[in-house]
């Protein structure tokens, strides 16, 4: 009886299913060390059901920043980066890019005005078949500290006992600075202007060897312009969509991909702590958005925007919630692909 073909090394099926497989063994290996297979413990399932508003999920989309819309573009290295990592997105040169802008929420149609929190999903992909993707928001720091945290978060907010937040944030103080930032950061009119951030913290190896700890934003080169309460109230429901729309037709949109070193004594397993602003910062390029495309034919749809897709030169830290992220994010890719009937593509096509 005849074998079945080995795909040849090097081909994009191969590469595929290595990166899969990686990232397979990585959140099993976490469920398991973690205690996420063990009963009574935070799963991926039940992460991704407290995720859920009560109506059920929002079937054939992502449960969590549910709405958005697709963008291509590239991403020009400076060759800055090589002096932290030798991962070969760094080199000097020029990277296709599949990305998403997104609102927080599991509501596909949730009005833009009322999302507090802005998303960013990117994937860059280089020659030699390796892609480093990442999801990033605007907020400063992130909710919780680990991924039981997170979960007992989610389970506060969403619990109709007016004491179950308050027990909560006594329990865990530092979520009053991100519902701090959620109530009364400004919004800009675009996220065009708006600033994401990595929030947990990676591992970049250079050349030599030697360890750096890092985390990265993608700073707008457009100017901001925030809006009042009484602005951002009058908005349209689609009115971000709308605007990255126009602002790419008219012309690319950019922003350059700043790495922050940590010092020895920053904390790097907890991302509800920021580092010191005067920490040292290093511009390695430029990412430039040409193109943009709605979601249901767009290329970033089917993408798993899943942190722990790394090149060879970058790893997870001591930060539990990349791990966290990757599991939950493949329970929820697995969901929405299985639901893709109620999520039709359109006769029309993406591109806009």
């Amino acid at each position: 009886m005849s074998q079945p073909a080995t795909p040849p090394v090097g081909s994009p099926i191969r590469r595929f299913i290595l990166i899969g497989a990686v990232v397979g063994v990585a959140a099993l290996a976490f469920a398991y060390t973690a205690g996420w297979l063990s009963p009574n413990r935070v799963t991926p399932a039940k992460l991704v059901l407290a995720l859920q508003p009560p109506s059920g999920p929002p079937l054939g989309h992502r449960r969590n920043h549910a709405k958005g819309i697709c963008f291509t573009g590239t991403f020009d290295a400076n060759g800055q980066g090589t002096a932290l990592s030798k991962a070969s997105v760094f080199v000097q040169g020029q990277y296709p890019v599949v990305g998403r802008f997104n609102i927080s929420g599991s509501d596909p149609h949730q009005p833009d005005p009322m999302a507090a929190v802005r998303g960013f999903g990117i994937q860059i992909a280089t020659p030699d078949g390796q892609q480093w993707r990442s999801a990033m928001i605007d907020a400063p720091v992130f909710a919780a500290p680990t991924p039981q945290a997170f979960y007992q978060f989610l389970t506060a907010a969403g619990s109709k006992d007016p004491n179950a937040f308050k027990a909560y944030a006594a329990a865990h103080p530092e979520i009053l600075t991100f519902v701090g930032w959620a109530k009364s950061h400004a919004r800009t009119e675009s996220w065009a202007e708006t600033q994401f951030n990595s929030l947990d913290s990676f591992i970049f190896t250079d050349a030599s060897g030697a360890h750096h700890a890092v985390r990265w934003s993608y700073v707008p080169a457009a100017k901001e312009v925030a809006l009042t309460p009484d602005e951002l109230a009058k908005r349209e429901p689609d009115f971000l969509a709308q605007d990255i729309t126009q602002r790419v037709a008219a012309g690319p949109q950019h922003w350059d991909l700043v790495i922050t070193v940590a010092n020895a004594d920053d904390p790097t397993a907890d991302p509800t702590k920021a580092w010191p602003a005067d920490r040292r910062t290093v511009d390695v390029g430029t990412l430039t958005v040409q193109q943009i495309e709605t979601e249901p034919d767009g290329p970033c749809r089917d993408i798993n925007y899943d942190p722990t897709v790394l090149p060879s030169g970058i790893a997870t830290s001591d930060d539990p919630m990349p791990a966290a992220r990757s599991a939950a994010y493949a329970r929820s890719y697995d969901s929405r692909t299985a639901e893709g009937s109620h999520y039709p593509h359109t006769a029309t096509g993406g591109q806009q």
